[in-house]
């Protein structure tokens, strides 16, 4: 009896396919169709009905898996508290992060870590909208807000606080006019985030502004599509500082509104529910933390 097929054939029906599974054990989509075919004949029943499109179970699937999911479900949390203890950084880490903040902070640190880490991977996906760490088995999934986040079973640590401004090219300042106040940026094309409803600005003297963002020539929420309309001047776009410093340096943008601070924009690390981190997570977290100049 091959128990790591049973465990196969749960993570297949939890990742909703061979390929998903295959993806999450991080093997071969033919080792995990191999290991279905030997547990179909160990058992002498079909399992699966598999169509191009997606898989069901059938019923001596169905029965099998409530009989057993549930177990197995707890022996992957055993072994990943048993391995948390330990200080071994190795095997995946998941990360989900939005483009502009892994780009510019998510990668620099996995590239440092790998380097000191021989037996660490690390898979990150670009993601335009919180993930749920628990739903997509990701390690750790990073969402970028304006507000904190709802209550939910996972575990929020808010990790960054970033600089925000509101930027555009030289081109479209000479067409257009300069804004002297944040209500004047109502007459300028706006490039706006899909979550963008208002720009909101901080004077020197405390008091706060807020202009409305209903209609927004460019709205997306990847950052890298509004700097590059910025630069080409089709409207101000609002982006964390970092991320267009090269661009405000070699004069392909200027930064508007200095007499005003934006809204920073908030950070928050999302991790699965679980008792205890994983080495490989911990350090992460730990070496992102020196990055910013704070304590995890």
């Amino acid at each position: 009896m091959n128990w790591d097929d049973y465990d196969v054939f749960c993570h297949v029906i939890e990742h909703g396919g061979f390929s998903a599974a295959a993806r999450a054990m991080d093997r071969p989509k033919s080792t995990v169709s191999a290991s279905i075919g030997r547990l179909e004949t160990e058992l002498g029943t079909r399992l699966l009905e598999r169509t191009t499109r997606q898989v069901r179970l059938t019923e001596p699937g169905e029965t099998l898996y409530q009989s057993i999911g549930v177990l197995f479900t707890g022996l992957r949390e055993a072994r990943t508290d048993a391995l948390a203890q330990g200080e071994v950084v190795a095997g995946t880490l998941r990360i989900a992060t939005p483009y502009e903040f892994g780009a510019h902070h998510i990668g620099p640190v996995a590239c440092s870590l790998m380097a000191r880490y021989p037996q660490l991977k690390v898979r990150i996906d670009v993601e335009h909208h919180a993930v749920n760490p628990l739903e997509h088995r990701y390690d750790i999934a990073f969402a970028m807000l304006d507000a904190g986040l709802p209550a939910s079973s996972v575990v929020q640590r808010r990790m960054f606080t970033l600089e925000r401004g509101v930027f555009a090219s030289p081109e479209l300042l000479q067409r257009l006019g300069e804004p002297v106040l944040p209500q004047d940026l109502s007459s300028l094309p706006l490039l706006c985030g899909s979550a963008d409803t208002k720009w909101t600005f901080t004077a020197a003297d405390g008091t706060s502004e807020a202009v409305p963002t209903p209609t927004s020539r460019l709205n997306s929420g990847n950052a890298d599509v509004r700097l590059q309309a910025a630069i080409a001047g089709l409207g101000v776009a609002r982006i964390t500082a970092t991320f267009c410093e090269q661009a405000v340096r070699a004069g392909k943008l200027r930064r508007l509104l200095t007499n005003y601070t934006c809204a920073p924009l908030r950070v928050y690390a999302l991790l699965p529910g679980k008792r205890l981190m994983p080495a490989k997570v911990r350090m992460f977290l730990d070496a992102l933390g020196e990055q910013a100049g704070i304590e995890i």
